[in-house]
């Protein structure tokens, strides 16, 4: 670099003078610049652009990607892989069950149930009988207090208390009686419970009119009387109780007879 001129070896003149001119000529440098060669001498591998690329190449002791390394094989069972997780992720989501029944409450047995009361005469299967269904019974029992409230009865306290003991009663006159069959305490409270629907409408009826008088007292016993033949015909078929529905048709008479005294006091 010693050999390579000054500032002024641009200039042909003097810079700053009238005549100067500019030397566009490359300096001399003084030596001579080798560039090195190198010889490849390891085979070039043609890169194939068409092969599919499943995984990543193992990184070899020369520290290159071997194309080779991929294969249809490897690419095939990476696919397949991939399906059958997205397979089985979508068959679990598939198989699992709905939200209500997941939560105890079905749909259709609650309808069942319900028409099964509102006519003693229809036959039901013994499983949905024997289905321990509480959603149907609470928001029976929450209707009947709601439509006594609008009565001017606060009377909450007297549902649920002559329906647990009447459920705890029922359950151990059946066990007594029942020989065929297991006789669980939620299908005799859910029994109980959708039986108290013509009380239900019973208290429907106390809202529009008076029932304290002789039209009351029978309609009261009308209802009495449809909610003792339609919980002794479920406990009959629930429970395979042939010949005794008339034995259990008398104390859920009396049981009935209490929510009515409650429903016209």
């Amino acid at each position: 670099m010693s050999q390579f001129g000054g500032p002024n070896d641009f200039y042909g003149s003097a810079p700053g003078s009238a005549d100067a001119s500019y030397n566009f000529d490359m300096p001399e440098f003084g030596q001579e610049l080798n560039f090195q060669t190198f010889d490849n001498t390891q085979a070039q591998v043609p890169p194939n652009y068409d092969a599919p690329y499943a995984n990543p190449p193992a990184q070899g002791l020369g520290g290159f990607y071997d194309p080779t390394a991929y294969t249809e094989n490897s690419f095939g069972q990476d696919q397949s892989s991939k399906a059958g997780g997205a397979a089985g992720t979508g068959n679990e989501f598939d198989d699992e069950p709905p939200l209500l029944e997941e939560l105890g409450i079905n749909p259709n047995h609650i309808f069942q149930k319900t028409l099964a009361v509102l006519n003693p005469l229809r036959g039901t299967e013994q499983q949905i009988l024997q289905d321990t269904d509480m959603a149907g019974p609470l928001v029976f029992c929450l209707t009947l207090g709601g439509f006594l409230l609008l009565s001017g009865k606060v009377t909450f306290s007297y549902i649920y208390g002559i329906g647990v003991m009447g459920c705890i009663f029922f359950y151990c006159l059946l066990s007594l009686m029942v020989t065929r069959s297991q006789v669980t305490f939620g299908a005799v409270a859910s029994v109980l419970g959708y039986c108290l629907l013509p009380m239900v409408v019973l208290s429907g009826i106390n809202i529009l009119i008076t029932i304290q008088g002789t039209l009351g007292l029978i309609v009261s016993g009308i209802s009495i009387f449809w909610c003792a033949i339609s919980a002794s015909k479920l406990f009959a078929t629930a429970f395979s109780m042939d010949h005794q529905q008339m034995l259990i048709a008398y104390p859920c008479a009396v049981l009935y007879g209490g929510f009515a005294l409650i429903t016209i006091y």
